[in-house]
């Protein structure tokens, strides 16, 4: 899902790359691989970081950094994005290798996946091309071993010419091998791999750059890469490759025997496509002549058993009913297992609140401070904890088991042909997961879609799934007017499941519109990467679940909900003729509700709430608390205190389908802003949903009750 403490809040918005240093003896080792073979899992191990980390590709979409120390030196890791190429035909893809070119690393680590090593071969060499000063990680060894897969770690350090350890990163097995090679490569002479050879054409070509290139900076990419890469069109250069060559000596010169160099190469019928084509191909089959020589498997590659499960996951007839039933499953146990915490919280929180009264009022503070702190403050601050903390603390383990297991990318697989037929990029659907723990999240995620079209309709669609600030809504609402009598919450499960399938369905409509639209254009392929089912492992998901996402959405919604609490006290206790300035607020906005379904109440709430979705209920409840009192905030009070306010089942209808398509949190349209560097496409993104969601309120408001 993304969520964790770098991923959302002002961490999404990704400020940039910083480096420090002002300490000589420090090393920069920029961290690389491809998609999912556990790059962000050795940083974390290596460093102490807690990036999120999961069993499917696509995670890391941004450079992080973490500082180490070995042997008493200093040592600062860069997890740069995975990507299969360094070609940079996607935004990951530039990411990473202009950080190997540009930025300032002294050495690299390329964590392979010894499971299917010829494949992460392939961007070994690239990056040995670029950067000699590299060390391969050959990690997932344990996993590699229970598959009978051998690797000859000798035999492929002879071949590469680099250092090679083995590693198990998630048991850390490995690490402290993996380190002193890294300390090799990076502080003593650099190692003198082999080089690959290309067509006689290209070598002739490159032969005549490199004397032009024998005084490079340090650190910096090799003259060799820099040889083959000024042999591609100029118009092809990034503003990072551009700027570097142009602060070379000679590069006027440099400059015009390259363009001799590439009229050459056409003249010989190697056009520049044919050029990237024939250096790709010789890479690859270079990957393929080493992995004979130092892989062995069983037949079949020992996927006898994942393929077993996929014909169950991925089937045409079963994928999608096995996805929504895991959906409703893992919704029936959240909302299970959290009715009775949350009204144990509940019950608790008003003891707390009626014993902070009491001694506010033995201390002779005043009425309105009273007010304000507890009755304002504390009051919506419980409200947030009983209804948050349970059903979160159930359901972030949960889902994160299926993440583990790698069930994720399945699911993407199984919505491919969709996306499709929407004109959009099958790897929305992970986009789409990122957004279940964090819109912000999700957003920021859309980075691994590499056409910019597709990508702004990833980025304008994203909020059409209910983020973790959504789902106590949702949850109340449904268990409150749909679940009466039912046994064990199954009912407000499935009735979630439906929400979330139409948020699906809506995902699919809008962004079929948007191609058909402002944004056309046919969809494009992608290469969707099946990981390997792993077992998860329960220990650290309890542990990252409970840290880095149950208590830190629960500290981020209680820091808004406190102030907000304040200000709604105020709200409700400062008269203007007659009524309260919430009253009149929600008297304004009276009209537009009703037409949707609503009332201005809710309006209110959903406006008060764009810090954080989270408070919208707490806001809903101070504001028609305002003209009465509410002892506890037990699911039969507040469906009380709802019914006596003039709900009937379209409102709550319409409460759960305004709650599920209307803007975006502050949060979210922050990074949406960050991301696109458009006013345009920000409000887009806000305006998109909620004319979706006020549209199908309007038509459900047309029903007779």
């Amino acid at each position: 899902m993304g969520l964790t403490m770098q991923s959302t809040g002002t961490a999404a918005l990704d400020a940039g790359l910083h480096i420090d240093r002002t300490d000589p003896a420090m090393r920069v080792i920029a961290v690389g691989g491809n998609p999912n073979v556990g790059k962000s899992t050795v940083v974390n191990a290596l460093t102490g970081l807690r990036q999120h980390t999961g069993n499917w590709p696509g995670k890391t979409v941004s450079t992080a950094q973490g500082s180490c120390c070995f042997e008493g030196k200093p040592y600062t890791l860069v997890d740069i994005p995975g990507t299969y190429s360094l070609f940079a035909n996607s935004a990951e893809e530039e990411a990473a290798r202009d950080f190997l070119c540009f930025g300032g690393a002294d050495a690299a680590i390329i964590v392979c996946d010894a499971t299917c090593l010829e494949r992460n071969l392939n961007l070994v060499l690239q990056a040995i091309e670029i950067l000699p000063r590299t060390a391969v990680c050959v990690n997932l060894m344990d996993e590699a071993e229970r598959k009978g897969i051998r690797v000859d770690l000798h035999r492929l350090q002879e071949a590469l010419g680099v250092p090679v350890t083995a590693a198990s990163a998630r048991t850390r097995r490995g690490l402290k091998s993996l380190m002193r090679a890294v300390s090799r490569v990076s502080r003593e002479e650099a190692p003198t791999p082999p080089t690959v050879t290309y067509s006689p054409s290209i070598e002739r070509a490159a032969s005549r750059l490199l004397p032009l290139l024998c005084d490079l900076p340090s650190p910096g990419p090799s003259a060799r890469w820099l040889s083959l890469r000024l042999l591609e069109p100029e118009e092809s250069w990034n503003t990072a490759f551009y700027n570097y060559c142009a602060a070379l000596p000679q590069w006027e010169t440099i400059r015009a025997v390259a363009a001799e160099c590439r009229d050459q190469l056409t003249s010989e019928g190697v056009s520049p496509s044919l050029l990237q084509d024939l250096i790709a191909s010789r890479l690859i089959a270079r990957a393929e002549q080493i992995a004979q020589s130092a892989v062995t498997a069983p037949p079949g590659g020992g996927f006898a058993r994942d393929r077993k499960l996929d014909r169950l996951f991925t089937s045409r007839w079963t994928g999608i009913p096995v996805m929504l039933l895991l959906l409703a499953l893992i919704f029936w146990i959240t909302i299970t297992g959290a009715n009775v915490p949350s009204e144990l919280l509940s019950s608790l929180g008003t003891a707390a609140e009626d014993g902070l009264a009491r001694l506010f009022e033995t201390c002779g503070a005043p009425d309105w401070l009273t007010g304000a702190v507890v009755h304002g403050m504390f009051r919506v601050l419980c409200w947030v904890v009983s209804v948050m903390l349970p059903p979160m603390a159930i359901f972030f383990p949960l889902f994160t088991i299926l993440e583990d297991f790698g069930y994720l990318p399945r699911v993407a697989f199984n919505l491919d042909h969709a996306f499709q037929k929407a004109h959009a990029c099958g790897k929305q659907a992970l986009t789409m997961c990122m957004g279940f723990g964090c819109n912000a999240a999700g957003v920021v995620g859309c980075r691994i879609i590499d056409s910019p079209r597709e990508r702004l309709i990833a980025t304008v669609t994203n909020s059409f799934v209910p983020c973790n600030g959504k789902f106590p809504t949702l949850i109340t609402i449904l268990t409150i007017f749909f679940a009466a009598g039912s046994a064990g919450g199954l009912v407000p499960a499935l009735l979630l499941t439906g929400i979330i399938l139409l948020g699906i369905l809506m995902t699919f409509l809008v962004s079929r519109l948007l191609s058909a639209t402002i944004l056309r254009g046919v969809p494009s392929s992608f290469t969707l990467e099946l990981p390997p089912y792993r077992r998860p492992q329960i220990g650290q998901i309890l542990v990252r679940s409970v840290l880095d996402r149950t208590l830190f959405v629960l500290a981020r919604a209680a820091a808004v909900a406190a102030p907000a609490g304040l200000l709604l006290w105020i709200l409700a206790n400062v008269d203007a003729g007659g009524m309260s300035l919430l009253a009149h607020c929600a008297q304004a906005l009276d009209p537009i509700g009703r037409v949707l379904g609503l009332d201005g109440a809710i309006l209110l709430a959903f406006l008060l709430g764009i810090p954080a979705n989270e408070i919208v209920v707490p806001i809903l409840i101070m504001t028609y608390m305002a003209g009465g009192s509410l002892t506890e905030l037990s699911l039969p009070q507040l469906q009380t205190l709802l019914l006596a306010n003039g709900w009937t089942w379209r409102t709550a209808v319409c409460m759960v389908v305004f709650s599920l398509l209307h803007w975006p949190c502050a949060t979210t349209l922050a990074t949406i802003y960050r991301e696109t560097k458009s006013l345009k496409w920000t409000a887009a993104s806000f305006l998109v949903p909620t004319l979706c969601g006020a549209a199908l309120c309007a038509l459900i408001a047309l029903i007779p009750v």
